[in-house]
């Protein structure tokens, strides 16, 4: 008997997941806060440097990517979400940096996941038979259930 898995890539699952929230101006210049559903911070991390940018950490709560001169400030909030802060850049390139963030971080996801899934399958009882990628980019694994 076999087992198919199907893993989308977490960019692919859901709707859109970063929008600007709000826009406010402080100290003459507009600040534009964009949410994500990110948490990890290693994930979050790899996945800004997947998008060419600059990252330093100033706490466990806080990260700064620069992309050239543009800057987002990344903070969490209570829930330990990310969200991602510009200020004097238009709302449509923050979340332009922000989508191309949130689509690396699904890719970095997806390969944790993946990488998982491998590893413990041998104590669940199966073999991995097959694994491709499709063209959206998701990942078809096939086991092999093995008898006891």
């Amino acid at each position: 008997m076999s087992v198919s898995l199907l893993l989308v890539p977490l960019a692919l699952a859901g709707v859109a997941a970063v929008q600007a929230r709000a826009e406010r101006r402080q100290d003459g210049m507009t600040v534009v806060r964009v949410g994500t559903r990110m948490r990890d911070v290693t994930l979050l991390a790899d996945a800004l440097r997947d998008t060419g940018a600059t990252v330093t950490s100033s706490s466990g709560s806080a990260l700064t990517a620069a992309w050239g001169e543009q800057l987002l400030a990344f903070s969490r909030d209570a829930e330990g979400i990310w969200s991602a802060h510009a200020s004097g850049m238009p709302a449509e390139r923050a979340i332009e940096l922000v989508t191309a963030v949130d689509a690396a971080y699904g890719r970095r996801v997806q390969q944790a996941v993946l990488e998982r899934i491998r590893d413990r399958a041998p104590t669940a009882g199966l073999r991995l038979e097959s694994e491709s990628v499709q063209d959206d980019a998701s990942v078809r694994l096939v086991f092999e259930v093995e008898r006891a």
